[in-house]
């Protein structure tokens, strides 16, 4: 295969060739984003998974097409996920939108629990950027009965256990 006079290697074929060196978290943001940005579908990975089977970088990517989200839109959402979902607690849905009693749009938490109607936000770089809109789309999803966490890389990396804690008294509260 090649681009621009250049031999590569296919979306799938670059995820199982990375998925050799990558932990289960790293493989997952990956194939994350291949999908969200649709370099690859998932029924493409999973072909390729089949067709590949012994290959380099295949068991990791069989694993990791278990917590695949294409609707997630950052690594650190990801991240965030996979964390909680490899601590025990139930796979959260991404992205979803939230609107008010009045189907008018309010707002749409990077993870969310339905039934506890538990969001969940990381908050990157841009928040501070974008402080003032956050706080807006925070206090109307509030008013909406979403009840919020907030993470940092920081919150995921260093603390772990203090997140994996936070979302599970949350769920149970």
């Amino acid at each position: 295969m090649k681009a621009r006079g250049y031999r590569v290697t296919s979306p799938a074929r670059t995820l199982r060739d990375l998925c050799v060196r990558l932990s289960l978290t790293e493989a997952v943001v990956i194939a994350d984003m291949a999908l969200h940005a649709r370099l690859v579908s998932r029924e493409g990975l999973s072909a390729s998974v089949e067709q590949r089977a012994g290959s380099h970088g295949v068991r990791m990517l069989r694993r990791a097409l278990e917590y695949v989200e294409p609707a997630s839109e950052s690594a650190m959402e990801t991240r965030l996920r996979v964390l909680l979902v490899l601590g025990g607690l139930p796979r959260p849905a991404a992205q979803v939108t939230i609107r008010d009693g009045l189907h008018r749009f309010v707002g749409r938490p990077d993870l969310f629990y339905r039934d506890q109607r538990l969001g969940l936000e990381y908050d990157g770089g841009t928040h501070r950027e974008h402080l003032v809109e956050d706080n807006r789309r925070q206090n109307r999803l509030l008013d909406a009965g979403v009840r919020l966490l907030r993470f940092t890389a920081g919150d995921i990396f260093d603390t772990p256990d203090l997140v994996i804690n936070a979302v599970r008294n949350a769920l149970a509260a």
